[in-house]
């Protein structure tokens, strides 16, 4: 009988595990409960209007479709019994021989989910809508306040002030698009207000920003987040959140808008389990990737706490591990690994050597046309950094047409300054919304027609303006 491999968690580690396995002499099931893969390195991107939530992600069921020995399940894991080997779903249980969890992660709000309505992380397309509305709304709203006569100016500039809460990888890359948004792309939108005199805030409770860089990469990306116009704060802890703004080391900060970036958690997969885990809710795993005591059972990405030996991107080995960070490359590698394992357990062949990371750096974009790269053999910033970066987030997109269209938007975008993905729908998102799964997922459905049924009109106007300009820097 043919073994059944279940994988759940169609991110960059279960789809990659996934597509290693085509044609292996094993029946797979993927379990998501979501339909489709998202690029989540991008999704900052969509929540700020420059690209369209389908440029940055696929059908599961589509991306899949040519594997033969792989089925698409739309669901969600309640739980699971490692002796019996039995996933539990919502509606039904499934038989395993393999199991490979790859259910990532989710924001930490380190015990104050209430304070999650009122600022959202970016987890998800639905994340991105919600944050993308939220934005645009505090404009529009403030340019009605505006327009009335003996308005209040400090209710409008709390409209025109955004908090974001954590200064990593996200954090940066989401305040320096705001920046630029609100002086480029927005700057003479509006009659009654001035959107370039919105401030953004980045608070970051540790000393520097991009803690995971190198100093010497964090201070440039913090002198150029300033050159922007943001206002960055280190050593500030935000203790409290509402609908009126936040709590930062005992001083109340008005803001319109919240956006929360400051640490994640993992997934419940280790309490389903019964496995040790790290501190932040990560399974350990053995060299293999695989759980203790049930060998049939990997965890990667990041669910796992994963230490292991490393080589640079010259392929010369570090003198010692190195724990994974939570990026697309640990997780890609160790899916196409767990793949390999379970092809030479299946077919009776020699088992590989222990899992090794091969370590091609760290990027993060701080601007239209700088960012910072630490290869680690070789760290710098600006502009030749930004190159390095466009390169590898178009190469590792899904599909050639999300690439064309993505070079196609970012070309407009470097050229016009201008948000394509702009239209609201006629009941933005509400805090109540983000509250109740049923409200949210209809609102969030009807906001997604509005913007999806919009977009080749968009292409074929932009590639229309493109042309028009006599532009061919794209091609």
């Amino acid at each position: 009988m043919v073994p059944h491999l279940i994988i759940v968690g169609g991110g960059f580690g279960g789809l990659s595990a996934a597509r290693a396995l085509r044609g292996a002499a094993v029946r797979v099931t993927l379990i998501d409960k979501r339909n489709y893969h998202l690029f989540r390195p991008m999704l900052y991107q969509v929540a700020t209007g420059l690209l369209s939530a389908d440029e940055i992600s696929g059908p599961l069921r589509s991306i899949l479709s040519r594997q033969e020995n792989i089925d698409v399940l739309l669901d969600e894991v309640t739980g699971i019994s490692p002796k019996q080997r039995i996933v539990h779903l919502k509606h039904r249980d499934l038989a395993y021989d393999f199991l490979i969890l790859a259910t990532g992660i989710r924001y930490n709000y380190f015990g104050h989910d209430e304070w999650r309505p009122f600022a959202p992380g970016l987890e998800s397309l639905d994340d991105a809508d919600v944050i993308r509305s939220k934005i645009l709304l505090a404009f529009e709203r403030a340019e009605e306040m505006a327009s009335i006569e003996q308005a209040g100016t400090e209710e409008i500039r709390r409209l025109l002030t955004f908090a974001l809460v954590g200064a990593g990888t996200v954090g940066v890359e989401m305040a320096s698009t705001l920046a630029e948004m609100s002086r480029m792309a927005l700057a003479h939108d509006f009659r009654h207000i001035d959107p370039r005199t919105a401030r953004i805030l980045l608070y970051e409770a540790g000393p520097r920003i991009l803690p995971t860089y190198p100093e010497v990469l964090s201070l440039k990306a913090q002198r150029h987040l300033e050159s922007l116009g943001v206002e960055v704060f280190t050593n500030a802890r935000v203790t409290s959140v509402d609908s009126d703004g936040i709590l930062v080391s005992g001083q109340r900060v008005p803001a319109g808008t919240v956006l929360w970036g400051a640490g994640v958690v993992a997934s419940p997969a280790g309490r389903w389990l019964g496995a040790e885990t790290d501190k932040s809710g990560k399974i350990m795993v053995e060299p293999d990737l695989s759980v203790r005591d049930h060998p049939e059972v990997f965890v990667i990405g990041d669910t796992a706490h994963v230490v292991a030996p490393v080589r640079n991107l010259l392929g010369i080995k570090s003198r010692t591990p190195m724990l994974m960070p939570g990026v697309a490359q640990p997780a890609i590698q160790e899916g196409k690994y767990v793949a390999d394992v379970i092809r030479r357990r299946v077919a009776g062949r020699a088992q590989p050597e222990p899992f090794w990371y091969w370590d091609k750096g760290d990027l993060a974009i701080v601007g239209r046309t700088y960012a910072v790269a630490d290869l680690r053999f070789s760290r710098f910033a600006g502009f030749a950094a930004w190159i390095i970066w466009a390169v590898v987030h178009i190469y590792f997109l899904i599909g050639f047409a999300n690439r064309l269209f993505v070079l196609l938007q970012w070309g407009l975008d470097f050229l016009t300054k201008r948000r394509r993905v702009r239209v609201l729908s006629e009941e933005p998102p509400s805090a109540q919304n983000l509250i109740d799964p049923a409200a949210f997922a209809k609102d969030a459905y009807s906001r997604q027609r509005v913007f999806r049924a919009g977009r080749v009109a968009m292409k074929l106007a932009g590639a229309a303006e493109l042309c028009t300009e006599g532009q061919n820097l794209l091609f």
